[in-house]
């Protein structure tokens, strides 16, 4: 890019500041009216939810913003790849669109897109594009070259389904052509692809990895959301809970995703989650189990009750076999017979804890809602851990800015 163009680009940080998510929403709109067959690969409940145009808007605010040193967005270019190769998006995918954004730029800004700016842009637009092609090629190549491996959609048996909780099932899903399934780094996702009648739409979604990597079987466990016949958020979850039984088989995409266990290091670690966010830290620390791991372990997790609270029993099993694995639990509510170590009411809150979670020379890995993450990570830089030792991953399209 030329400076001149470099300098256009940042005269519209302040429109896209004010204007992002307006300009996005036109975006998704005009690319599903003259592309709707890519339906099919975009979550159509964040795209109702209006999730997934915040998120868009974000992102394209932040390149903007950086255009002069674009390698300060590495990390979150590396997050979105991943989440690309897990929906098989591939190189034609980003000239359909480049062709809507840059369009949608014309139409939104109306007679500020000048052609010097729509050209700049352009520019703008195709330099992000070879990169996210360059970074994505060599995760499809990495995936593919694995054990088992394999790049878009493979047929995966559902050999075993397993209620965790009122809310939570478990999945076992086998490769239905017999063969290996690909290890993963514990804390990695796979989407799975379901056909939903009602919008006569393919919808994918990702679901973490429960289960510490074994070279036959996947683990999702699954939250059944709110949702509704004529609305899509919740729609897959409540469809594997309700209609997909064992024998049937689903689409799946290979592991993807960058939050994941550093299986270097032999310091402390220290696992927070809320709700169904234990999932990938389940699979990390069901890793350590399995690798006889002696490593100082904290096992921090959140939820409103005991009714809703999976894998209870199998960590209470680990913690009792594991010499330095301790866990604290919090509920909503406690009833008095439930008044135990390691129980409390209320919220997590790590003041209460105190130097029984906050460890030298920790790693913290964080996952849950939104809000949850962003609370965590300012108790914990409040206590003084270094923002490099929290590690995070939101549900979702990504929202979040903690630092």
């Amino acid at each position: 890019m030329t400076k001149e163009q470099k300098e256009l680009i940042k005269t519209t940080v302040p429109i896209l500041r004010e204007h992002g998510v307006a300009l996005t929403t036109h975006f998704y709109s005009r690319m599903f009216q003259y592309n709707p067959e890519l339906k099919n690969v975009f979550n159509m409940g964040n795209q109702g939810s209006g999730k997934q145009q915040l998120s868009l808007a974000m992102a394209v605010l932040a390149y903007a913003e950086n255009i002069e040193d674009p390698a300060v967005l590495t990390a979150a270019v590396n997050r979105i790849g991943h989440k690309h190769v897990s929906l098989d998006i591939r190189p034609e995918h980003y000239a359909i669109v480049g062709k809507h954004l840059i369009a949608s730029i014309g139409e939104v800004l109306g007679e500020g897109a000048t052609p010097e700016l729509l050209e700049a842009w352009t520019v703008a637009y195709q330099q992000l594009a070879d990169l996210m092609t360059g970074l994505e090629k060599n995760l499809y190549s990495e995936a593919v070259a694995k054990d088992g491996g394999w790049t878009g959609w493979r047929p995966f048996l559902v050999k075993q389904k397993t209620q965790e909780s009122e809310e939570i099932t478990s999945f076992y899903l086998y490769p239905a052509d017999g063969g290996r399934v690909a290890d993963f780094l514990p804390g990695q996702y796979i989407s799975v692809r379901l056909f939903l009648p009602e919008l006569n739409l393919f919808q994918p979604r990702q679901y973490s990895l429960s289960s510490a990597p074994n070279g036959e079987f996947y683990r999702i466990s699954v939250k059944k959301e709110k949702g509704h016949s004529k609305h899509p958020n919740g729609m897959i979850s409540n469809r594997l809970h309700d209609a997909v039984r064992e024998g049937d088989v689903l689409e799946v995409a290979p592991p993807a995703g960058d939050f994941t266990l550093d299986t270097e290091k032999q310091t402390p670690v220290v696992f927070i989650s809320g709700g169904v966010g234990q999932t990938p830290l389940l699979s990390m620390l069901e890793y350590m189990a399995s690798t006889e791991s002696d490593r100082e372990i904290i096992w921090v997790h959140g939820c409103r009750n005991r009714s809703v609270h999976a894998f209870r029993e199998p960590v209470t099993t680990l913690e009792a076999r594991h010499g330095k694995l301790k866990k604290h639990i919090f509920y909503d509510s406690l009833d008095k017979e439930m008044q135990v170590e390691g129980l409390y009411e209320g919220v997590v809150e790590l003041n209460r804890l105190k130097d029984q979670a906050v460890l030298q020379d920790a790693d913290y890995y964080v996952c849950g809602p939104g809000g949850f993450i962003k609370k965590q990570f300012r108790d914990l830089a409040a206590m003084g851990v270094p923002e490099t030792a929290i590690h995070y991953e939101e549900f979702g399209p990504a929202h979040l800015v903690l630092s």
